[in-house]
This record gives structure tokens, sequence and C-alpha cells, in this order.
């Protein structure tokens, strides 16, 4: 079988974790390889993820969106894009951000609907 990633990846040992259903839900893995493009990860049990997710890398403080390439037993394998070029917000982030602007609407509710003075 010819390999075909578009760069080498390292040897890793780092808890991750996947995001998904629009970041709603999350489930815990092991990153196994990593490069700049790609990633192995492996899961306790098999998971069925599809498509697109979000994936943190915790011991690094990284976050990358990945896409699914391939999946074998408890482990799958995905590109992803370049973190230094498209980022992506971390789930601690994302969950600060949701419940600062549910915050704010309650304020702005308690104070007269948010509305503007004339």
């Amino acid at each position: 079988m010819q390999d075909q990633r578009g760069s080498v990846r390292r040897r890793t040992y780092l808890c991750g974790r996947i995001a998904f259903n629009n970041r709603c839900s999350t489930v815990d893995c092991i990153v196994r390889n990593l490069s700049h493009n790609g990633a192995m990860l492996e899961f306790a049990k098999p998971t069925r993820l599809l498509g697109e997710f979000d994936f943190h890398i915790v011991g690094k403080g990284e976050s990358r969106h990945g896409r699914l390439i391939w999946r074998y037993g408890t482990r799958i394998g995905v590109v992803t894009d370049n973190a230094a070029v498209n980022p992506v917000v971390s789930l601690e982030t994302e969950r600060l951000v949701r419940k600062l602007k549910a915050d704010r609407a309650a304020l702005a509710g308690r104070l007269g609907g948010g509305r503007e003075p004339a």
C-alpha cells in the first residue's frame, strides 16, 4: 500500500477531544501521530464520526478542523487545515463566548429588551 500523506507525521501520545454536531457534542481520543496537515486519532471504542469536525489537542493547546479520510476499528485518519493558516477557536473559548452571549442577552432582557435609549 502506497503512503499518500502530503507530509511526514511524527508519533505522539497526546490527549485530544473531537467536537461535532455544531460543537455541541464531544468525544475524547488519543492523537497517535500528527503532522501539520493530518493526524491519526484513536478512541476507546469504535466511534461513528462522519465528514468534518473540529479537534483540540489538549497538551499543545491547539485546535484544528479535520475531515475523516479512513477508519479502521478504533482508529481514524484525518486531513486537517493547516493550523497556522486557518485557526479554529478552542472548545473552551467557544463555550466561554456562548456563555457570555447568553449572559449579555439575559442582562439586556432585564434592562428593557436591549433597546438603545432614544
